[in-house]
């Protein structure tokens, strides 16, 4: 799967769970009511995460890993990490993460003796 792929989908979940889950003033007030319903369960998980800055975190600590040893796969975690972080309220340490990752993008490869 392409990193502009995994970006696109953290992005859109990222929205999706603002906008329509979180924000929702509808589905909010039926999760207060205490509707028992997977849409509930994930609006209180991913509050709970963000209220924690758990996609922040997890986006600078991956970013910073990635920039010490490159790899796709780091790159890929910390990228959907920040980009969650950005749209649920966890802006700062996912910017940092996104400088992190476009700081090993720069880095030179390294080079055997």
């Amino acid at each position: 799967m392409s990193l502009a792929v995994i970006a696109i989908a953290a992005l859109g979940a990222a929205f999706y769970l603002r906008y329509l889950v979180i924000e929702n003033s509808n589905v909010g007030l039926a999760c207060d009511a205490n509707l028992q319903s997977s849409l509930c369960a994930a609006r209180r998980i991913t509050i709970a995460l963000f209220t924690y800055s758990a996609f922040g975190i997890t986006a600078a600590a991956v970013a910073a890993l990635n920039l010490l040893r490159p790899s796709v796969v780091f790159f890929a975690v910390a990228l959907a990490a920040a980009a969650l972080g950005i749209v649920l309220y966890n802006v700062a340490l996912s910017g940092l993460a996104f400088g992190l990752l476009t700081l090993s993008l720069a880095r030179r490869e390294f080079e055997p003796e």
